[in-house]
């Protein structure tokens, strides 16, 4: 079937599943070409059905793929039954500010370190990270407490870099529609989380989920962050709990949602997160640092260790009554 497909100019891309490969076309399609190729694809032997996808962005929807998909950092599964949390600072300051949040967020129950060793800042006085040596820690500390890593790219040409140090590849809002980085990050096979711009339409958001997946890279996880409010007086942003369950109905790739950069101060933090997992999250994405007054980036937002663990506890509780696992809570 992918023989045929290529030898019509058009670029077969193949989806394995559970007990069948889906196959899409990955490629502009006239209408009339659409139909005559539908046809000649339901004549082949061992094809059980063919499907027009109606959305525009093929690849992303649930009529394309209509099981979810699972993104695996090692034996970690982002997408099943499981909630999945990450945790860590927002800038990587030192190997002992990392090491400290790393063994906190563990002991609590996430399940992946965050940390940004590239940090695009709105001022350029701003703390830019730690680059280079900021990756070097990540790796080592994500080695040495267990953990699964994600940083953030910001260049195209520092995807193979951080892909070398991390687990996960994080495209930050800024950077939602950097058509090159999100070209990047599909060839890289990377498991990428993918963050929602500010400004963005749920449409807008899985069209750059598309690009990843027309290079072949299905390991995406979409992040809901907040968008832009009517009044910034009270929070950073404005948390779109109503998209959770949306993007869970049209696509098939998980969805975790950051409470941090929803709101913008700790204080808020919990409350968000929880109407997340209730809202149907696959997971969240935290901001915790071991002394968030002397934050170098985000301190307002961030959560002490303690906070974290009572989030934890609390999230754990509204999974149960979700029936969706915190595998945290049954092993202490």
């Amino acid at each position: 079937m992918s023989n045929l497909i290529a030898d019509r100019g058009l670029r077969p891309l193949e989806l394995p599943g559970g007990d069948h490969t889906a196959i899409g076309v990955a490629s502009a399609i006239s209408p009339d070409e659409r139909e005559s190729l539908a046809d000649l694809l339901r004549a082949l032997p061992g094809v059980s059905n063919v499907v027009h996808v109606s959305r525009p962005y093929k690849l992303a929807s649930r009529e394309f793929h209509a099981a979810s998909t699972l993104v695996r950092l090692g034996d970690i599964v982002i997408g099943g039954n499981a909630l999945t949390v990450m945790a860590g600072p927002c800038a990587i300051e030192s190997r002992d500010q990392l090491l400290e949040a790393a063994h906190a967020v563990k002991a609590s129950g996430a399940a992946v370190l965050r940390g940004g060793a590239f940090k695009p800042r709105t001022s350029p006085y701003s703390f830019q990270g730690l680059q280079k040596d900021g990756l070097k820690l990540l790796r080592d500390i994500g080695r040495e407490t267990g953990l699964a890593t994600v940083t953030e790219v910001i260049d195209p040409h520092d995807v193979d870099l951080v892909a070398a140090h991390a687990d996960m590849l994080q495209i930050g809002a800024r950077n939602m529609q950097n058509y090159s980085l999100l070209v990047a990050a599909g060839r890289s096979r990377k498991p990428v989380l993918l963050k929602r711009g500010p400004s963005a339409t749920i449409d807008e958001f899985l069209f750059a989920a598309e690009y990843i997946l027309h290079e072949g890279n299905d390991q995406i996880v979409l992040c809901e962050r907040g968008v832009l409010p009517l009044d910034r007086t009270y929070t950073r942003n404005t948390l779109d709990v109503s998209a959770v369950p949306v993007l869970k109905e049209i696509t098939h790739l998980p969805v975790i949602v950051d409470p941090s950069h929803a709101t913008g101060h700790a204080h808020y933090v919990p409350a968000a997160a929880l109407a997340a997992i209730a809202a149907g999250a696959d997971g969240l994405i935290v901001e915790v640092h071991p002394d968030p007054r002397h934050a170098l980036s985000d301190g307002q937002q961030s959560l002490t260790p303690a906070a974290f663990d009572a989030l934890m506890d609390a999230v754990a509780r509204v999974a149960d009554a979700v029936d969706r696992r915190a595998d945290w809570a049954a092993t202490g």
